[in-house]
Parts: structure tokens; sequence; C-alpha cells
């Protein structure tokens, strides 16, 4: 993966080793979007979806470091545009530990990522964020992003999406047996 960064950048690819660090910063983030229960994901989870041993990652993964400890990540995959006809790259998660928030370390890492995309010709970098989130909207204003007011989340798991993906019962002919 070619990342335009300099040598010294706290920001960089995430490597095998970051997977325990990953998720110790997800659960951070879930205690911060008031959801502590919420995470089921283990670090083989994410080792196999980072850096799977057969074919190819599903997910990526960036991390900031301050003082050599892993304190900020963002974790993104590839999508798809039928208006382009091009991939682009939804941001999952972006998160810094609250200690280091005001450091440049998120602009840093959302930089990283958009050098990414201009460097993949992706003509967008997308991602969400909670309504009540209101220092996050400021940041992402600030650097142009714009919130996309117009479009719903949907979401299906749990009972709804497997009774959905459940085989199809053989059609009823009306005879017996």
């Amino acid at each position: 993966m070619t990342v335009t960064t300099t040598s010294n950048s706290p920001v960089r690819p995430a490597a095998p080793g970051d997977v325990p660090a990953i998720l110790r910063l997800v659960r951070a983030l879930a205690v911060y979007e008031k959801e502590p229960d919420a995470v089921d994901a283990t670090e083989d989870d994410f080792r196999e979806a980072l850096f799977p041993a057969e074919g190819g990652p599903t997910a990526y993964a960036h991390v900031a470091e301050a003082d050599g400890e892993v304190v900020g990540m963002a974790l993104w995959y590839l999508t798809f545009s039928t208006w382009t006809g091009r991939p682009g790259m939804w941001l999952e998660d972006l998160f810094v530990l609250p200690e280091q928030r005001g450091s440049g370390l998120g602009k840093q890492l959302l930089r990283t990522l958009a050098q990414l995309c201009v460097e993949r010709g992706y003509p967008r970098l997308e991602w969400w964020v909670l309504d009540w989130n209101e220092p996050s909207i400021g940041f992402y204003r600030s650097l142009g992003a714009v919130a996309l007011d117009e479009w719903t989340v949907f979401r299906m798991d749990g009972e709804p999406l497997a009774a959905l993906g459940a085989p199809a019962a053989a059609p009823a002919t009306g005879r017996d047996g």
C-alpha cells in the first residue's frame, strides 16, 4: 500500500502487531459513543479482516502514535459508486484518545486517507457521524466536509437479516406430496 507520509509522521499503516491497540481503541470509541457493551469484535476478527492469511483484506487501518504508543486510528474499506464508476473510501471509524485530541492527529489521519484517495483516483472519502457529536461535526466541517442530510442510513441485522437471507421456501404446488 502506498502512503504519502513523511518518515517522521506519527501516522502509518497498521501492522499485525497493532491489532490489540486497534481493538482497545474500538472499545474506547464505543464508550465515547455511549454504547460500551456494543463491541463484539475480537482481535482474531480484526486480524482476519486487516491481515488475512489468504486473500486480500476486507478492511484497512492507519494508526497514529504519540511517544511510541498507538493513540488513534482510522479504519476504512473500499466502496463503489455507480455514479462515478469508480471505487471510493468509506471511513468506518476515526478515533483519537481524548487526551490526544487537539494535537492534530485526527487531521493527520484524515489527511493520510485523503492522500490515498488522490493517489488512487478515488473520487470520494465518506463517513458518518452521530448527530449529537458536535465536536466532530465542527471538526469535519472545518476541513470542508459536507453533511449529506438528504440521505437516511438504514441497517438490517439480527433476526430481520436472518429472515430475509434465509433460503426461499419451495413454492406450494397445491397438490399433496
